[in-house]
C-alpha cells in the first residue's frame, strides 16, 4: 500500500512518499523533484510538466498554466475575468456555467473543465510517483490553500477523482507545513505545559498565507489562520514586467502587451531577475535577444529599486500577520518562533518585513519548497493502515464562519443560526435539534461575505425529507448533525426525528433516548422509577433522507464521463509514445550502422555491399523526413525489419570474430586439462587409481574426437576471408566445451570411496592410545553433552569403555 502527499502549487508540484527510511521527495523522470504545473496540448500527444514547460512560448494557446485557482469557479467570476486577460490561452464558459479552457487537441477544437485539466496534471504525479514506487498509486493526501472554499476543494476532490486517485484529505497548505515542523520535534512541551507558540507563513507563487499553530507532545491544534489570497510571487514578476514594458515603449517603440510570445518570454526573464535580486543587491542586467520584430533588447535593475517598485505589494505582508495574532489572542513575546516557506519568501523584502512585525528572528529550518509535499506525506501516512507512525493529533480550523438559515413557522419569517464560528477547530460535528411538522430546507452559506475571496456565499441547501406531526399533532423534534469533515468541506451528515411512544403495561422502567454531538447513533440508558405509574414511555429514533444540493457540485455522470476521457487521451499519449519509439529506432539505426560501417564493419562487408547498404540507409534517412515523417507505428517496425535483413548478417560476422578467440582459447585450455589427468592416470598417478579403467579409454577417446573436430572446423574457418559467414560458430564451439565438461568430468573427477572404519577389535585397542573413536568416550574423558543427563551425571571414572 502506498503512502503519497501532493503539494499542487500554482507553478510547482512537489511529491513525498513514506518509506521505510522516512519521508523523501521523489524525482520525475527528468531527475527533477519539481514538476511545473504546466500542460501543452499538441496534434498526436499531451505533454505534461517538465516538457509542457519547454512549449510555454512555442505552443502559446495550447499550453496551460497558471489554472490552480480557477477552480470551483463561474465564468463570469470577477477573479476569473481580470485572470482571462493575463492569461495567453482562451478561457470558455462550460454548459454548467463554470469556466472551462479552449485548446486545439488531436487537430480538434476542444473544451476542457478545469478538474480535467488538473486532472491531468494528478495523473502525470501518480505515474511519477508509480515508477519511483515500483507499485500502483492510489490514496493519497493533496495540500490546497487554507482560504479554499467548499466549491472549490470539492472541485479538487473530482480532479483527484479523474486522475484515478483516493484523497483521504485535503490539507490546508500551512497546516502541512506545520506537520512537517512538529512531527520530529523531541524536546516539545507535556500535554499538561504551556504549549509552544510558532507562525507559519507561506507565500508562494499566487497567494500569501499565515497560520499560528500550538504544540505540545504529540499534538498541533491551528490557532488561527490569514491570508492574502491574491499577494505572491507572480505579483512582484508583473510589477517588473510592466515596469520594462513601458520602458521598452519608450526606449525601442515595442508595444510588449500585444504580443502574447513576447510576454511569456519577458515574464521568464523577469523571474530569473527577481530571484538574481534576492542574492545580489548590486545592479543587474536584464537582456532578451530577438526579443520583438529581429530586435535585441536590454536594461538593468538594483534591488533597491526592485524594493521601491514594489512598496505597495510590500505594504500587504503585515496586515494578514497582524491579524493572526489578534485572531490567536496572543502577544509577540507569546511566539516561540517564526517559519518561513514558499518561494517569494525568499525576497530579502519580504522576509524584512516579517521580521520587522515580530521582532525575531525568522527561522528557515523547513526546505522551502517541499515542506508541504512532507506534511502531506506524513498526513497520508498517519491515515495509511500500512505505516506505523508516532501519535500525533492534529487539529485545523474553519476558515470562514458558517451560518444555517431556514425557514420558521413564526409569521412566516425565517430563522438562522451560527453553527460554525472563524477558526472554530475541525473536523468537528454538532447536533441541531428543530422543532417541525413537514420537510424542511436548511440554507448555509459563509456568515460574512466580505471575509471570503470568493463572489458567491452560497454553500449549499439540505433537504430533511419524510419529517411529519407526532401522533398527537405536536411538532416532532429533529435531530440534524452539521459537520465540518476532513476535507475542510461543510456537510448536514444526517438527520433523525424522535418519536414517543406511549404503551400500557406492568414494567416499573423507562427507557429514554439520548443524542449525543459527537455521535450518529444514540444511547439508551434505563433507570428504575418505583414511584411512577407503571407505563412504559418509549423514544424511538428513526433516520430520515436527506437532499443535499451542493452549489457549483460536479455531478457523478459527468465525472464518470471526464474519468472516461481521461483513460482516453492516456492511452492516446501510450500509443503516440510507441509509435514514436519506433521512429527513434528507425532513425538510431540508420546512423548507429551508418558509423559503424566506415568503422568496426569495414572489414567484414565487401565493397560492392557497403556501397548498396550506404545508399539503402541515405534513403531510409530521407524517407525518415518526407513520406516517414508521420506514419503508423508498423510501418516503421516493418521498415526497421527490413534494415536488420541486411545489417544482421554483418553484425553477426563481426560479432562471431571478436569472440571466437575467447571461447577457441577456453575450449583448448580445457582439453590440455583433460589429457593431463589422462597421462597421470597412465602414469599410475595415485590421485586416480580408483579410475574404472574402461571408463577412462572413453575419456581419452572422446578428447581425441574433440581436438579432431576443433582442428577440422579451425582449418575451415582459417580459409575464409572476413567478408564470408563463419563455418564453425561462438555458440558451437560452447557448446563443444559443455558437452566435453558434462562427458568427461564425472569420471575424471570421481571422488576417491571412503575408506572403512576398523572393526571393534581394533577399535578397543586403538582407543587406549588414541583416545575415542566415533565420538565414543573414553575413561579419560568428561561426559558427552550429546547424551541425557543421567549419563552426564556420572563421574567419568564409572564409564564403560566398549
Amino acid at each position: 500500500m502506498s503512502v503519497v502527499g501532493i503539494d499542487l502549487g500554482f507553478l510547482n508540484c512537489y511529491i513525498g512518499v513514506a518509506r521505510s527510511g522516512g519521508i523523501e521527495t521523489i524525482a520525475n523522470e527528468y531527475s527533477d523533484r519539481c514538476t511545473p504545473a504546466c500542460i501543452s496540448l499538441g496534434s498526436k500527444t499531451r505533454a505534461i510538466g517538465n516538457a509542457a514547460k519547454s512549449q510555454i512560448v512555442t505552443n502559446v494557446k495550447n499550453t496551460l498554466h497558471g489554472f490552480k485557482k480557477l477552480h470551483g469557479r463561474a465564468f463570469e467570476d470577477p477573479y476569473i475575468q481580470a485572470e482571462r486577460a493575463k492569461l495567453p490561452y482562451e478561457l470558455q464558459k462550460m454548459p454548467n456555467g463554470s469556466v472551462g479552457v479552449k485548446v486545439r487537441y488531436l487537430d480538434e477544437e476542444r473544451l476542457f473543465a478545469v478538474e480535467q485539466i488538473t486532472g491531468m496534471l494528478l495523473a502525470k504525479l501518480k505515474e511519477t510517483s508509480e515508477s519511483a514506487l515500483k507499485k500502483p498509486v492510489a490514496d493519497c493526501v493533496i495540500s490546497v490553500p487554507s482560504f479554499f472554499t467548499d466549491t472549490e476543494r470539492r472541485s479538487v476532490m473530482a480532479a483527484a477523482q479523474i486522475a484515478g486517485l483516493n484523497c483521504l484529505k485535503l490539507m490546508n497548505e500551512t497546516t502541512a507545513v506545520a506537520l512537517a515542523y512538529g512531527i520530529y520535534k523531541q524536546d516539545l512541551p507535556a500535554l499538561e505545559e504551556k504549549p509552544r507558540n510558532v507562525v507559519f507563513v507561506d507565500m508562494g507563487h499566487s497567494a500569501y498565507q499565515v497560520s499560528i499553530c500550538a504544540f505540545n507532545k504529540g499534538k498541533l491544534k491551528v490557532l488561527a489562520t490569514t491570508f492574502d489570497p491574491f499577494l505572491g510571487g507572480r505579483n512582484f514578476d508583473e510589477a517588473l514586467v510592466d515596469y520594462f514594458s513601458e520602458e521598452f515603449r519608450t526606449k525601442y517603440k515595442l508595444n510588449v502587451k500585444e504580443n502574447p510570445r513576447a510576454l511569456l518570454r519577458l515574464y521568464q526573464e523577469c523571474e530569473k531577475l527577481k530571484k538574481l535580486m534576492s542574492a545580489n543587491a548590486s545592479d543587474l542586467p536584464l537582456n532578451i535577444e530577438c526579443f520583438m520584430n529581429d530586435l535585441d533588447v536590454s536594461s538593468k535593475m538594483n534591488r533597491a529599486q526592485f524594493e521601491q517598485l514594489c512598496a505597495a505589494l510590500l505594504s500587504r505582508v503585515e496586515p494578514p500577520l497582524r491579524a493572526a495574532m489578534e485572531q490567536a489572542k496572543l502577544q509577540r513575546e507569546d511566539i516561540y518562533g517564526i517559519e518561513i516557506v514558499g518561494g517569494a519568501t525568499r525576497i530579502p523584502a519580504v522576509k524584512e518585513q516579517i521580521s520587522n512585525f515580530f521582532c525575531k528572528e525568522i527561522s528557515t529550518t523547513l526546505n522551502a519548497d517541499e515542506a508541504v509535499a512532507r506534511g502531506c506525506a506524513l498526513q497520508c501516512a498517519i491515515l495509511s493502515p500500512a505505516f506505523k507512525v508516532r501519535e500525533f493529533s492534529i487539529t485545523d480550523v474553519v476558515p470562514y464562519s458558517i451560518t444555517l438559515r431556514w425557514k420558521s413557522s413564526y409569521e412566516e419569517g425565517t430563522g438562522e443560526c451560527e453553527v460554525f464560528s472563524k477558526n472554530h477547530a475541525a473536523p468537528f460535528s454538532k447536533v441541531i435539534t428543530f422543532h417541525k411538522k413537514e420537510p424542511f430546507d436548511l440554507e448555509a452559506f459563509y456568515t460574512h461575505p466580505h471575509e471570503v475571496p470568493y463572489p458567491d456565499s452560497r454553500i449549499g441547501r439540505f433537504t430533511i425529507q419524510n419529517v411529519g406531526p407526532q401522533h398527537d399533532g405536536d411538532n416532532s423534534k429533529v435531530k440534524v448533525k452539521v459537520r465540518v469533515n476532513i476535507h475542510g468541506l461543510f456537510s448536514v451528515a444526517n438527520a433523525s426525528i424522535i418519536e414517543k411512544q406511549n404503551i400500557e403495561g406492568d414494567h416499573s422502567d423507562m427507557v429514554v433516548f439520548f443524542h449525543k454531538p459527537s455521535s450518529t447513533e444514540g444511547t439508551e440508558y434505563k433507570q428504575d422509577h418505583p414511584s411512577l405509574p407503571r407505563a412504559k414511555t418509549k423514544v424511538k429514533s428513526i433516520d430520515l433522507p436527506i437532499q443535499a444540493s451542493l452549489y457549483r457540485q460536479l455531478g457523478q455522470d459527468l465525472i464518470n464521463c471526464y474519468i472516461e476521457n481521461e483513460g482516453k487521451m492516456i492511452m492516446q499519449d501510450k500509443l503516440e509514445k510507441e509509435r514514436n519509439d519506433a521512429k527513434n529506432a528507425v532513425e538510431e539505426y540508420v546512423y548507429d550502422f551508418r558509423d559503424k560501417l566506415c568503422g568496426v564493419f569495414e572489414k567484414f562487408i565487401t565493397e560492392e555491399d557497403t556501397n548498396k547498404l550506404t545508399l539503402m540507409l541515405e534513403d531510409t534517412e530521407n524517407w525518415l523526413y518526407e513520406d516517414g515523417e508521420d506514419q503508423p507505428k508498423q510501418v516503421y517496425m516493418d521498415k526497421l525489419q527490413e534494415l536488420r535483413k541486411f545489417g544482421q548478417p554483418i553484425q553477426e560476422r563481426y560479432m562471431e570474430h571478436e569472440e571466437r578467440p575467447k571461447v577457441l582459447n577456453e575450449l583448448g585450455k580445457k582439453i590440455q586439462l583433460l589429457m593431463k589427468a589422462v597421462e597421470a592416470y597412465k602414469n599410475k598417478d595415485e590421485k586416480y587409481d580408483h579410475l574404472d579403467p574402461a571408463e577412462m579409454e572413453k575419456v581419452e577417446k572422446y578428447i581425441s574426437e574433440a581436438m579432431n573436430w576443433l582442428n577440422t572446423k579451425m582449418n575451415a574457418q582459417n580459409k575464409l576471408s572476413l567478408t564470408q559467414d563463419p563455418i564453425v560458430k561462438v555458440a558451437e564451439i560452447m557448446s563443444k566445451s559443455k558437452e566435453l565438461d558434462s562427458f568427461c568430468n564425472p569420471i575424471i573427477y570421481k571422488p576417491k570411496p571412503k575408506i572403512e572404519p576398523p572393526n571393534d577389535g581394533q577399535s578397543k585397542a586403538n582407543g587406549e592410545h588414541n583416545g575415542p573413536v566415533n565420538g565414543q568416550s573414553s575413561t579419560e574423558t568428561g561426559p558427552d553433552p550429546a547424551k541425557d543427563n543421567s549419563q552426564q551425571t556420572k563421574p567419568s571414572g564409572e564409564m564403560e569403555v566398549d
